[in-house]
């Protein structure tokens, strides 16, 4: 049985502070879709490689409705998603990013990352 979106947190949260690297898919480096295909594949949920692909699974979620092990999609500079994080709560993500070089923690009420959000999807239930 596949983990809960507490567990997917707990196990996103876990990894802050490895390095980012292009392509990366752990588990000592990563890029964002990697993390994020790490963390539920160590979960036993099988997800697709890449931010596209990863969008077009699970159910949307309302920002306001955003629980742990939920997915966060952002257009950074694009006029699509070109980001994901994993949701540690309603308002803080887990992701990997390539601006300070190491996965860590996020706020999505921010200026930055709220102005960028675009999606919300939920590939597990939460228990």
């Amino acid at each position: 049985m596949p983990a809960s979106g507490e567990a997917i947190a707990d196990a996103a949260r876990a990894l802050v502070g490895r390095p980012y690297a292009p392509g990366g898919v752990g588990p000592d480096r990563f890029d964002c879709s990697g993390l994020v295909q790490f963390v539920y594949g160590r979960a036993g949920v099988a997800l697709p490689r890449t931010v596209t692909e990863q969008m077009r699974v699970g159910q949307r979620v309302a920002l306001k409705k955003i629980a742990p092990g939920d997915l966060l999609f952002f257009r950074i500079d694009a006029s699509k998603p070109t980001h994901v994080g994993i949701a540690l709560s309603g308002d803080t993500f887990v992701h990997a990013p390539n601006a300070r070089g190491e996965v860590r923690v996020e706020q999505v009420s921010t200026g930055y990352w709220l102005r960028r959000f675009e999606i919300a999807k939920r590939v597990i239930a939460n228990r």
